[in-house]
């Protein structure tokens, strides 16, 4: 079995700015679940068996505490908002295995269902599908890929190293001297892809950064002022590499069988008409008499 596991709160970002705007029946906005879901649904067409969604139920989490700029739900536009929980309510209705994230993130869900994907031998290969770059630190050659479903780009480790200069591995050290504007951390001041690229892809990890630019044996425009950079605040560096790495514990699943789709709940029917969806529910009951054919 292949296993695809789906950033649910890139999902709705994505297609609340892609989608014509839509109401349900009670006057409230839910084009971007609407949306979320025919994607989903295209999937199960595409002979997708086992897949999961990770979702931030909330935006906050335990890295707030760790660093007082990290990202919050502020400036989310709350039409957007609004439409976090009624995304779950549907995934879960449709039948969907739904990981809602409260203190750990989405992209902490999709790490913890990756790590135990893959532990398990029956599962061919693992996709996480986001094209977040903080998920590349999860890719583990060719078992553990990183799908951008809208570019149609899958990357392995080699792919990873391509386009980063750093292995998987090392993803966490590239965020933390180059710093990660959409979570909230700013990393040292200089450092930018390029050069964190060249400098982790040498050296792997923060630690094994030599304190001298001169020992640097990789060409970097303005080592000597990076290195004192990094020397002076090595500190704030492993702080923001805590915060780029993720976690694999928070709680999934407890076996791969339960990401099996087994068709919708009997609510299904009732939320989609609600939504004025009557298109998605065809298509989906239409697949779940297939699937049990």
């Amino acid at each position: 079995m292949n296993v695809f596991l789906i950033d649910g709160t890139y999902e709705l970002f994505r297609h609340f700015y892609a989608v014509p705007a839509a109401k349900d029946a009670d006057g409230n906005e839910i084009g971007a679940v609407r949306g979320v879901l025919g994607s989903i649904v295209t999937m199960l067409e595409n002979d997708v068996t086992h897949l999961g969604v990770a979702t931030d139920h909330v935006i906050e989490s335990f890295r707030n505490d760790l660093w007082p700029g990290y990202k919050t739900g502020e400036g989310i536009d709350p039409i957007l908002h609004a439409q976090f929980h009624p995304l779950e309510d549907a995934l879960v209705a449709m039948g969907i295995a739904v990981w809602p994230m409260k203190e750990f993130e989405a992209d902490d869900g999709l790490a913890s269902a990756a790590a135990k994907a893959a532990a398990d031998e029956r599962a061919e290969q693992v996709f996480i599908c986001t094209p977040d770059k903080d998920l590349a630190q999860c890719v583990v050659g060719d078992r553990v890929v990183q799908f951008d479903r809208r570019a149609g780009i899958v990357r392995n480790a080699r792919k990873v190293k391509e386009k980063f200069g750093v292995a998987p591995g090392s993803i966490p050290d590239y965020l933390a001297l180059m710093g990660d504007s959409a979570d909230g951390f700013p990393g040292l001041r200089g450092w930018g892809a390029k050069s964190a690229g060249l400098v982790v892809g040498r050296y792997e990890h923060l630690e094994a950064i030599p304190d001298a630019a001169d020992a640097w044996d990789v060409k970097v425009r303005g080592a000597a002022k990076l290195a004192k950079t990094l020397v002076d605040h090595r500190a704030d560096a492993v702080k923001f590499r805590e915060l780029a790495t993720l976690r694999v514990d928070a709680p999934v699943f407890d076996s791969v069988d339960d990401l099996r789709w087994a068709g919708p709940r009997s609510d299904f029917f009732d939320r989609c008409a609600k939504m004025n969806a009557s298109g998605i529910y065809r298509r989906v009951d239409r697949l779940a008499r297939v699937r049990r054919a």
